[in-house]
């Protein structure tokens, strides 16, 4: 059985497992003890919200994903907006709809906070999650430009 719940500091060593598991899937060094810091800084300063998908069968129980969002704002609109950053299932519990789950949840959070929506980018070569993401509601935006600087 699967159930989603808000990640609390509880979670943070299982979350961190699945956190660096993502950033290795994105071709990022594995570095625990920094990405473990990272989460316990945006749980601690509810600087995200993050939702993990708790896989649950004879008695134990397992965190097999999670979905982290930013807050940022938009000026046009003068409401807030959900950066979907983050969403990762583990490998061996795919195609069992946790994603689809997990963005549900993320949507619930926008209705509720009265927001503008979710935005969210993905590499041009993520096959699976361009396929979901048009599957779960979200738009491709074809009329803007993405630029981004970094030093």
């Amino acid at each position: 059985m699967i159930t989603i719940k808000k990640a609390t500091l509880n979670d943070l060593e299982n979350l961190n497992l699945l956190f660096d598991a993502y950033r290795v899937f994105y071709k990022k060094e594995s570095d625990l003890e920094a990405s473990k810091e990272f989460l316990r800084k945006r749980i601690q300063n509810n600087e995200s919200e993050i939702f993990v998908a708790q896989f649950s069968e004879n008695n134990s129980e397992k965190l097999v994903g999670f979905v982290q969002l930013f807050p940022i704002f938009s000026s046009t609109r003068l409401k807030r907006f959900w950066l979907l950053n983050d969403l990762f299932v583990d490998i061996n519990f795919r195609g069992r709809g946790i994603s689809i789950l997990l963005i549900e949840e993320a949507k619930k959070i926008a209705v509720q906070t009265e927001s503008a929506g979710l935005m969210l980018e993905t590499d041009k070569n993520n096959i699976e999650g361009n396929q979901l993401y048009p599957k779960t509601g979200f738009e491709l935006d074809t009329e803007h430009n993405f630029y981004y600087w970094s030093e």
